[in-house]
């Protein structure tokens, strides 16, 4: 089985001296998991920094066996932002929270051009005001809407909390996952 599909790198671990298993968020697949051979190495490390743009081109012997990708970078995305902490901790958060929210496989377009609506608006003021709305949209895409309000919008720290809950409530707890480290990051950026 074989298909090509752009995507957004997700996640990247080590998984042997050379290699790396890598977690991308695909706009024609949805979440997806593969092998990336010499990922690892000096000459190919730098293509793989959260939130990159890249075409992945998945290989497997079958639909439900693991897979292999062959990468090229579309768009780096990440080194735009070394230099501020913030706005590198909102690359990790988004992406983690894609990462453990998301199902593996299934396909949802309006998720993925809102997170790339996300990273294009990293590069304005407003960046954070961007973040708390595409959490939102998250939470309500995948089946939750929430009565809840904030008397004053502006009160970034406090839109934070709120989303922190929603996610905690509907998602993290019933499903017993681990809360993003990133996503408490940024959080304490804004207390």
């Amino acid at each position: 089985m074989h298909w090509t599909d752009e995507g957004y790198l997700l996640s990247k671990n080590n998984f042997n001296e050379n290699s790396i298993i890598v977690e991308g968020f695909t706009l024609n697949h949805g979440k997806c998991t593969g092998i990336i051979y010499g990922g690892s190495s000096r000459k190919q490390k730098r293509n793989f920094q959260i939130g990159n743009k890249i075409l992945f081109n998945w290989n497997s012997k079958g639909e439900n066996k693991s897979g292999y990708f062959s990468t090229e970078l579309m768009l780096p995305i990440s080194p735009f932002f070394f230099e501020d902490k913030k706005k590198t901790v909102c690359i990790l958060s988004a992406s983690s929270i894609l990462k453990i929210l998301l199902p593996e496989g299934q396909i949802n377009k309006k998720i993925y051009y809102s997170f790339e609506n996300l990273l294009k608006n990293l590069k304005n003021n407003y960046w954070i005001n961007h973040y708390i709305e595409w959490e939102l949209s998250l939470i309500k895409e995948l089946g939750f809407e929430s009565d809840k309000t904030i008397d004053n919008p502006s009160n970034t720290s406090k839109a934070l909390s709120l989303n922190r809950d929603l996610l905690m409530e509907n998602f993290i707890i019933p499903n017993k996952l681990r809360f993003p480290l990133f996503r408490n990051i940024l959080e304490n950026y804004f207390l």
